[in-house]
């Protein structure tokens, strides 16, 4: 008996157990392979074979036979090892100065933390390639899941095979040859047959192949079948060799699809995760305490791992990412409940008692009245902040639900009790937007500027002026470092800034209380390092980006919750419109008439120049066109992101004046133009934008007291596209509008990569609600019972977490 018969056996039954039981494994049955396997032993066979034959079993009864011999196979001590193996052992290399033998450690081999050059045939180049999929360790490939399945498990014979049909038929090649076709495309044409007729297989570009099918060569072929010259053709179906014990890999059942990258073909990408399947699996880790599998009934890892890549049907299919999207979630819930525990018992956080002279002042200033949402938001801000508890909120309301008020009352009272306040926010023009909407709001006598980037006012009953700065990446050296200087020596009350307040030298030695605007943009570890900036600050996190309550508490369970829902008085609804390509003339006219009016229009594209890659209108070209063709008698202004600091703020502070009657811009204005007269807002090819997108757009207009409107135009939307142009007309309100947002989301992030501070999601949908209150509540119950995972059953789960903490600061797991 030869280790390769053993290999051959162990192999087989592996995959019948995995195929469920159903005799499946190899062409014609188990029972016919271990007929001919039999009769090629010398002696008697290692295990058991089944005297009534495998075909005739029950389900269980073929379960436990093939548990049995597949244990018994395992523990013989004579046994060689697996082909996985094998091929895993030390290799022999010539070089310049003779033999050498790469000799490693047998437990560095089998760990999952390994290279994938521990796999067979792959080379530096190969392994290259697989880090452009994120791929460095064998365990990164087990958890590279594929983006869908082909089912090819309709196995028939070539008398059955239907046209345009996924479909496997088992044949043999009668001839291969080389061929060309369109006098310059070589390929591979070949008649193949089967007992109830023949069938012509080509493949473009692949003639190697005609050397490799000698005729009697017999193999699997999946794929669909058309008519070529009236005559049924199979082009460029996935084949496999139909060897006796050779599990199938690319045809028959559900064949794994793989996200790819240039060089790395899909058979070899499979064939790697196989090999990683059957040499490394049984390695996997089982993090899940037995008491949450237990409660929830989900699979065993490495069995979900191994369906989710291979499954047998789709019910299988769906069980395996039901409990790696569970994985997924329980762990972004341990991480959000855990960070909350370490901020709470961080502790040292300054009280700031709430002045109510002060907030009196603010208010008396404002020309409007607070709603009651923003008082009760207002309240629960100022009640976190009184405690040496260090408050952690997110304040979450619509577009234009009054969020910047909230924000400056909360500030104000951090300089009452003499504290700086920092306001964060992700954009340049976000930034001078708040800059400017803080001045308006404490205007009064006594106000004095200094440059564009430092203001003072007076504010009663506070004894001294309040000092205000803006910090920019782009400002020039000087402005930037006597900001810098001020913020240092604790001289300025208030700074408000983007990212450049996380710079080393931009120090706030006295931060009471910093806020974070339009957080989703932000990760969770640059929210860290605005907390560091002094001794452990209170927080606000802000979000104009509506999503369900019990999906914010999912994303940001580290954060109390306060929500802005209702609309200040006087706030304009929205008409919204989908307009047809003919209508793209009737709009243009109505923009006009809006201009004469005495308003002002947006009109936003998804690019700043024309790409090749994606067919829809740029900012630069459609600027050039309007302003040439269109709107040749109109002023119009042109903004994006790559304008220098000084154009931006030239053409931002025109619209404002009124300078511009239209406004061409990027995405950049999706938040951070705060313009009263403008009443129309032309999103051109809509179709690029999610629904969130759209409605920050939509919320650019209405601000004022005239009737706003928003146009959505697209050139050539998807059925998908209008359905979400549909809503946008339909729904008004933000809430609702996330809520369908929601039911158009595949797997992935919901704010999209790095944007929640957290890694990506791979299988779970933020649409499985069951899912997502089912691993909230285990992790809850699981940290109120051992807060620290110190106990000896939570040891792998608490390696785990690490693992996914460390992931979450570059929005990456595996």
């Amino acid at each position: 008996m030869t280790n390769r018969e053993l290999d051959t056996l162990r192999k087989v039954l592996a995959l019948e157990r995995q195929k469920g039981c159903r005799d499946t494994a190899v062409v014609g049955g188990l029972d016919r392979f271990l007929a001919r396997w039999l009769d090629r032993l010398p002696d008697q066979p290692p295990v058991q074979i089944p005297r009534q034959g495998y075909a005739s079993m029950s389900a269980e009864q073929r379960s436990q036979w093939l548990d049995d011999t597949i244990t018994l196979l395992d523990s013989d001590d004579s046994a060689p090892a697996p082909a996985a193996r094998r091929a895993a052992a030390p290799r022999r290399r010539t070089t310049g100065s003779g033999t050498q033998t790469r000799r490693r450690n047998d437990q560095q081999e089998r760990s999952l933390t390994s290279s994938v050059e521990a796999l067979p045939r792959v080379t530096p180049a190969v392994a290259a390639r697989l880090r452009k999929l994120g791929v460095s360790s064998i365990r990164d490939l087990l958890y590279l899941f594929p983006r869908r399945h082909n089912d090819y498990g309709n196995l028939c014979s070539i008398a059955d095979l239907r046209l345009d049909a996924d479909q496997t038929v088992a044949v043999s090649v009668w001839e291969a040859r080389e061929t060309m076709f369109s006098g310059r495309m070589r390929a591979t044409e070949a008649v193949v047959g089967d007992d109830t007729g023949n069938l012509r297989v080509v493949w473009f570009n692949q003639p190697h192949l005609a050397r490799r099918f000698k005729p009697g060569t017999r193999l699997a072929l999946s794929g669909k079948v058309s008519l070529y010259r009236n005559a049924p053709t199979m082009q460029s179906p996935e084949y496999e060799p139909l060897q006796d014990g050779e599990a199938l890999i690319h045809t028959g059942g559900l064949v794994p699809v793989y996200p790819l990258t240039e060089g790395l073909m899909p058979r070899n990408l499979r064939r790697l995760v196989r090999v990683a399947l059957d040499g490394w699996g049984h390695l996997i880790q089982d993090p899940l305490p037995e008491a949450v599998q237990r409660r929830t009934g989900l699979l065993p890892l490495s069995q979900a791992i191994r369906q989710a890549h291979h499954p047998k049907d789709y019910e299988s299919q769906d069980e395996a990412r039901r409990r790696l999207a569970f994985d997924e979630l329980f762990m972004m819930q341990l991480f959000v409940f855990s960070r909350r525990r370490e901020w709470r018992e961080s502790g040292g956080a300054p009280p700031l008692r709430r002045d109510h002279a002060v907030l009196d002042a603010l208010l008396s200033r404002l020309p409007f009245a607070l709603t009651a949402a923003q008082r009760r938001a207002l309240g629960e801000i100022l009640s976190d902040m009184e405690s040496e508890r260090p408050m952690s909120r997110l304040l979450q309301g619509d577009v234009g639900s009054g969020k910047t008020v909230v924000a400056l009352a909360a500030l104000l009272s951090a300089v009452a009790n003499s504290r700086q306040g920092a306001f964060m926010a992700p954009t340049e023009i976000l930034a001078q937007q708040h800059f400017r909407s803080i001045a308006e709001l404490l205007k009064g006598r006594g106000a004095t500027a200094d440059g564009d980037a430092l203001l003072t006012f007076e504010l009663p009953p506070l004894p001294r002026p309040v000092s205000l700065g803006l910090l920019l990446g782009s400002q020039p050296r000087r402005q930037k470092r006597e900001v810098q200087a001020m913020m240092s020596q604790g001289a300025l009350d208030m700074v408000v800034g983007t990212h450049a307040l996380l710079q080393q030298d931009a120090d706030l030695p006295r931060l009471g209380l910093a806020v974070v605007d339009e957080q989703h943009r932000f990760g969770v570890m640059q929210r860290a390092s605005l907390r560091h900036k002094s001794e452990t600050p209170h927080l606000l996190v802000m979000s104009a980006t509506p999503i369900p309550r019990s999906l914010a508490l999912t994303l940001y369970g580290d954060l109390d919750l306060s929500v802005l829902d209702e609309q200040p008085p006087g706030r304009q609804p929205i008409r919204t419109r989908n307009v047809t390509p003919d209508r793209r003339r009737d709009a243009y006219e109505f923009v006009r008439r809006q201009v004469g009016l005495g308003r002002q229009a947006f009109v936003v594209c998804p690019l700043i120049e024309e790409s090749e890659a994606m067919q829809t209108r740029a900012a630069t070209t459609e600027f050039h066109r309007l302003s040439t063709e269109v709107f040749s008698d109109l002023t119009l202004g042109l903004l994006h992101g790559r304008l220098p600091l000084r154009e931006k703020e030239d053409v931002m502070g025109r619209f404002q004046r009124g300078e511009l009657d239209v406004l061409v811009s990027t995405p950049v204005v999706e938040v951070g133009i705060d313009n009263r007269n403008a009443s129309v807002i032309l999103i051109d090819g809509a179709d690029r934008f999610g629904l969130a997108q759209l409605h920050q757009f939509r919320g650019r207009v209405g601000r004022g007291e005239h009737a706003s409107y928003c146009m959505l135009m697209s050139d050539h939307p998807s059925v998908e596209a209008k359905e979400r142009l549909e809503v946008m007309e339909r729904l008004s309100d933000g809430f609702a509008v996330a809520e369908e947002d929601l039911r158009f989301r595949g797997p992935g992030d919901y704010f999209g990569t790095r944007q929640s501070g957290l890694p990506d999601l791979r299988m779970a949908r933020l649409s499985d609600q069951d899912l997502l209150a089912l691993a909230r509540q285990e992790a809850a119950a699981l940290l109120r019972d051992d807060p620290a995972l110190k106990r000896t059953e939570h040891c792998a789960l608490a390696q785990e977490l690490t693992r996914f903490s460390d992931a979450s600061s570059t929005g990456e797991i595996s």
